[in-house]
């Protein structure tokens, strides 16, 4: 059985304090819980201290509405000697029909660091097989 990429997913529920004055979701909260699902996926895989580095390629495809679910979901692609890429993938839900459309996508890159707030070595991704 292949060994699956590291993953986190969290759920999140869209209240009107996170909206704007169209009732849609605000980007900086988007980026916000995509942030907080990298950092998680990135923690729980180095058993380190993380930081994000930076965030990039984030596309809002589609509106979030007020009073919709969303789902987070982040996997570490990619690693190098500290860092970690991860994908983070957000999806709509509405949570009466239970229809679901990808909303927003992003990239980031988060570094690991030791007591002493240096990059840090981390364990390379598992490999396949």
């Amino acid at each position: 059985m292949p060994t699956a990429l590291p993953e986190a997913r969290l759920l999140e529920m869209v209240f009107p304090d996170h909206t704007n004055h169209l009732g849609t979701l605000f980007g900086g909260q988007a980026l916000a819980w995509m942030d907080k699902a990298a950092f998680i996926v990135a923690s729980r895989h180095a058993r380190r201290i993380v930081v994000t580095a930076r965030s990039e390629e984030v596309n809002f495809r589609v509106p979030v509405r007020k009073g919709q679910l969303v789902e987070l979901v982040a996997r570490i692609v990619g690693t190098g000697r500290s860092s970690m890429q991860v994908e983070v993938e957000m999806t709509a839900e509405d949570p009466l029909s239970g229809e679901r459309q990808v909303c927003t996508t992003g990239r980031f890159v988060m570094i690991a660091l030791d007591a002493d707030g240096r990059p840090t070595a981390i364990p390379p991704l598992p490999t396949p097989g």
